[in-house]
């Protein structure tokens, strides 16, 4: 089934299901660069249904690996379309769909980041390429910038995201490769995007782990819609074709 049909499957059962009688909870896995705006998505499809939203963050490996486990996820927003896609070969999730598109940027509190900074810059943190989609980027930008090898700067890794801009945001380090969500908040400070071409797409994916809970197939198909795409958008992300 094509990812296109998938979606008007989701967004069908999503408007077959006002009944307040159907009201239920999803427990949504959300990865951690993703978390705040999850919040605000939440807050607004709570607002339009009946249904309830509870919400874990966590680096997008790590809670693949909790979904595999048997944690009791009903949806999963990743960042990246590789686990997702595992998770529906594994016959684990169905549905799978691109909800957001990232950037990644050099960032710092206090000082003024560029394309030079990141040539020149010894100390940066990321989140661990091993577990974050946005440190996978970041080690792809840096080999761009041919900063690998003896060039490459001292990395500080965070277990995701969200940990890499906190190592930045107390001072620790003056320079991250983040998210550009980082700027949406209130966490102030400057921030160069890395162009485009410097890094592979960063295509952040959701998947339904459980198509018997009502409000998880209505938050996915909420999530396709105008009015989130809208939502993302102010969070520093794209989003795809609707």
């Amino acid at each position: 089934m094509s990812r296109t049909w998938r979606m008007r499957v989701i967004v069908a059962l999503g408007m077959a299901l006002p009944c307040p009688a159907l009201a239920d909870t999803a427990l949504v896995a959300v990865a951690t660069n993703f978390a705040v705006i999850a919040e605000k998505l939440t807050q607004a499809f709570e607002a339009a249904s009946e249904h309830e939203v509870r919400l874990v963050s966590g680096s997008t490996g790590k809670l693949y690996t909790q979904i595999v486990r048997g944690a009791p996820f009903d949806v999963f927003l990743a960042a990246d379309q590789a686990r997702p896609a595992r998770l529906i070969d594994e016959g684990k999730a169905s549905a799978q769909m691109t909800y957001a598109v990232g950037r990644l940027v050099l960032w710092s509190k206090n000082s003024t980041p560029s394309e030079a900074v990141l040539q020149d810059v010894e100390r940066l943190a990321i989140a661990n390429p091993a577990l974050a989609p946005y440190g996978v980027a970041a080690m792809e930008a840096l080999a761009h910038y041919g900063r690998e090898g003896e060039d490459a700067p001292a990395l500080v890794m965070g277990e995701n995201a969200g940990q890499a801009v906190a190592m930045v945001a107390t001072g620790n380090v003056a320079f991250g490769l983040v998210p550009l969500s980082v700027m949406a908040g209130d966490m102030g400070g400057t921030a160069w995007t890395v162009p485009k071409e410097a890094h592979g797409a960063i295509r952040q994916d959701a998947v339904l782990l459980d198509d018997e809970n009502v409000a998880a197939v209505a938050f996915l198909a909420f999530l396709g819609s105008e009015a989130a795409g809208e939502i993302i958008e102010t969070g520093g992300y794209e989003v795809s074709e609707r």
